[in-house]
């Protein structure tokens, strides 16, 4: 893990970008090589939020034998892990327990799908674990785009037998959490990107924002007929 300077870790969950391996229902939509370029822009973007907080951060790649090409790609600069477990939540779960196990206290996770992110979201993750076990932001399809926990409250139960990439991921999570007497903040919901209507959602509401100016929203630009 990185060097301990501080006590706040992100865990960025990423998949190398490769024809048929990511954005899968963007590809029914558009060419395959337009999908990778769109996702290596997600995860390039993010990066550079990333890079601006003042926190240490790993990029948690997938699949585990990926590690040369994000380097070749990225560049050392980045701490890099693998992705270990036979399912998200397995993966999940392992990569809190390395974070914590490193000895950071307050760690959150989000992944690759949310290239619009405010920085500000993370900034009240962070903020909010010093008095609260938990904290968690819903997406607009019943997922969630972020998870944290601070150490001494960690519940690894919440990513065991979830039915990953359905309606339900959000409200099963909260179901954990009240169990477990946790006290949970609740983020602002947001939009991950996983369809069509979804990417044209993005371009939409960004023409004025600050991220209009990201290589997301200017590779988009290319194809603007699109969102017409």
């Amino acid at each position: 893990m990185p060097n301990l300077s501080k006590d706040r870790c992100v865990l960025f969950y990423v998949k190398y970008p490769e024809k048929g391996e990511v954005k899968t229902r963007l590809s029914s939509y558009l060419d395959e090589t337009i999908t990778v370029e769109l996702y290596r822009n997600f995860i390039l973007d993010l990066l550079s939020k990333l890079e601006k907080l003042p926190v240490e951060f790993c990029i948690c790649f997938y699949p585990q034998n990926a590690k040369e090409k994000f380097v070749e790609w990225l560049g050392r600069r980045y701490f890099y892990i693998p992705q270990e477990g036979e399912d998200l939540g397995q993966r999940m779960k392992n990569s809190f327990l390395q974070a914590f196990a490193a000895g950071f206290s307050r760690v959150i996770l989000i992944g690759s799908d949310i290239p619009d992110l405010p920085s500000s979201l993370i900034r009240e993750a962070f903020s909010f674990l010093k008095t609260h076990d938990a904290v968690i932001g819903p997406t607009l399809d019943g997922g969630y785009y972020l998870v944290g926990f601070n150490k001494g409250s960690f519940l690894p139960k919440v990513f065991d037998g979830m039915k990953w990439s359905t309606s339900k991921v959000y409200e099963n999570t909260l179901s954990f959490f009240k169990k477990g007497k946790h006290e949970i903040h609740i983020l602002a919901e947001w939009q991950d990107v996983d369809t069509i209507n979804d990417l044209k959602e993005l371009f939409k509401k960004n023409k004025d924002t600050e991220f209009r100016k990201s290589k997301t929203i200017c590779y988009l630009s290319r194809y603007k007929d699109m969102f017409k």
